[in-house]
């Protein structure tokens, strides 16, 4: 097991656990959470827990242009029932993910500002959904570097307000030519989004290709509007 320290450091592919943990403790600063996205690396902890780092294999991810929309979600969509904005609400929307009662959450108040300082810097971007009233109801928060978009959590107040914010996401990033979606650990929700469990090598791989392309820092607008 490898302990972090001071030193912005994680250890290298090969060294990785089979169950994915990669490393304990360090910090949440945006130089070493930048670090451990370039290299396939999150963080994620009970908040009872030491700061625990991972790469699972099999990684769930999803290719922008594989996304399933079911008909009762393209209704959704074609109604207009949610307008769907890019970082309108950043803090909002991590707020969302951190509080769901029913469910318990990994998003304490540290990992919150760590994210809020991600978003500042122009790395971290949220999609929400506002009902016509204006109520924020939905949406999700992640990371971006160079074509791959690094899905972190998402929620939802009303029915498929999630789901209507992580489509409309995925056709925005379909249409700038991202690569992949990393959607980190597979659940139902995912699944019927389309998401599919890659290797962690093939993952890396599509990772270091991904790299390769210039990071879109700042602001992100959607295109068209929804």
């Amino acid at each position: 097991m490898y302990q972090l320290g001071s030193e912005c450091w994680f250890p290298p592919a090969d060294k990785f656990r089979d169950d994915g943990l990669v490393a304990i403790g360090g910090d949440l600063s945006p130089d070493r959470l930048l670090l451990a996205y370039e290299r396939g690396i999150f963080p994620w902890s009970a908040p009872e827990d030491p700061l625990l780092w991972w790469c699972p294999d099999p990684r769930a991810a999803l290719r922008p242009e594989d996304i399933k929309v079911s008909k009762s979600m393209r209704a959704v969509l074609r109604k207009g029932t949610y307008t769907i904005t890019l970082d309108t609400e950043f803090e909002g929307v991590i707020q969302g993910c951190a509080h769901r009662p029913d469910e318990g959450t990994w998003i304490t108040d540290d990992f919150i500002q760590a994210y809020i300082e991600l978003h500042k810097l122009g790395f971290a971007h949220s999609v929400e959904a506002w009902t016509p009233s204006g109520d924020l109801v939905g949406g999700l928060y992640g990371v971006s570097l160079g074509s791959m978009f690094f899905g972190e959590s998402m929620f939802a107040r009303s029915p498929n307000a999630s789901k209507a914010a992580f489509i409309t996401l995925t056709h925005q990033l379909a249409a700038q030519e991202f690569d992949l979606i990393d959607c980190q650990i597979m659940n139902p929700h995912l699944a019927s989004l389309g998401a599919q469990h890659i290797s962690r090598s093939s993952f890396l791989d599509a990772l270091e290709s991904a790299m390769k392309r210039p990071t879109k820092r700042g602001k992100w607008t959607l295109d068209p509007p929804v």
